[in-house]
């Protein structure tokens, strides 16, 4: 026979799940969801830290300062803290937890990968100038085209290489280097575009509020053509992914050769199509013609073979 106070006990304990869940600290959380975490992670910490940036005087004016300028910009001090809390240092912390050491391995194995075939080397630093100039000289006519002055040649390399130990460091080793082999073995190439895609365009939305994303003269269209543009460069990335071995310096280059080409070299040759919308609006036509020939001539496969090895676990194929 069960007494009283038993049967009361029974009857009013939690099930053991549910009990779990409510022990769960935020490590736990972590290992049963690194994707999502990871994710919620880089926006979080992101965000926060650009807050400041944002409510400064380079951004909305409600704070009374201004962020320091440096190189003739207050980018590098307003965006860098949050881009590297965002997506390198969520991805590390996440792997870290979730994977432990073996996984850490592996993450930090693609940046290594810089022995790749030498074509694809050149491909990448070619392709990306080569398709731009065509946009540019077709959106400003060639009676508007500007030869390539002295300093714009002396500038390109590093302001590259500026753009590889900044922008390409603090976020491909998030999107590209953890987030893209766990959604591929899940959702195949083409899901995985549609959800990391618009989750790396909206990543930046706070920066639209401040000097980086052109405030205060910015429209909703700006955003919107600002998104659409990462989901088509995130369909060309992530064919160089699968074609290179997950090589990640390829990733970097490829993302910051673009950046610099239209921070630096499309103004210089382009000077009467040269403003913010029309910088987004040709970069965006030449990775969205780019990303329609990979779908096509792919079939949509953008070079994947079915197997992504987890950042954590065997070989996995889509079905």
């Amino acid at each position: 026979m069960v007494s009283s106070d038993t049967r009361t006990a029974t009857t009013h304990a939690p099930p053991v799940q549910q009990r779990d869940r409510r022990r769960a600290g935020p490590a736990e959380v972590i290992r049963r969801s690194p994707l999502i975490s990871f994710f919620v992670l880089a926006f979080a910490l992101s965000w926060l830290a650009w807050t400041p940036y944002v409510l400064s005087a380079s951004g909305l004016g409600v704070l009374p300062f201004d962020v320091p300028t440096v190189l003739g910009t207050t980018q590098l001090v307003g965006v860098l803290p949050g881009a590297f809390l965002g997506p390198i240092f969520s991805a590390f912390l996440v792997t870290r937890i979730a994977f432990g050491r073996q996984g850490l391995k592996e993450w930090l194995s693609r940046f290594a990968r810089w022995k790749v075939n030498w074509r694809w080397y050149v491909i990448i630093i070619t392709a990306v100038p080569a398709l731009l100039t065509v946009v540019g000289i077709i959106s400003a006519g060639w009676s508007a085209v500007q030869p390539p002055t002295v300093d714009l040649l002396i500038l390109f390399l590093p302001m590259l290489m500026l753009q590889l130990i900044t922008t390409g460091l603090a976020e491909e080793p998030g999107w590209r280097d953890f987030a893209l082999p766990q959604l591929l073995p899940r959702y195949g190439p083409l899901g995985a575009n549609l959800i990391l895609g618009p989750l790396w365009g909206a990543w930046h939305l706070p920066l639209f509020l401040t000097e980086w994303g052109g405030w205060p003269d910015v429209t909703v269209g700006d955003v919107i053509m600002f998104v659409i543009t990462a989901m088509a460069i995130s369909v060309v990335m992530t064919w160089v992914f699968n074609r290179t071995g997950q090589s990640l310096p390829l990733q970097m280059i490829l993302h910051c050769s673009i950046n610099t080409y239209a921070t630096l070299v499309w103004p210089t040759l382009f000077p009467t199509v040269a403003s913010h919308s029309d910088i987004s609006r040709g970069v965006l036509v030449a990775a969205g013609s780019a990303a329609v020939v990979l779908l096509l001539t792919t079939r949509g496969r953008l070079g994947w073979d079915g197997g992504t090895r987890l950042v954590h676990g065997p070989d996995i194929r889509h079905r």
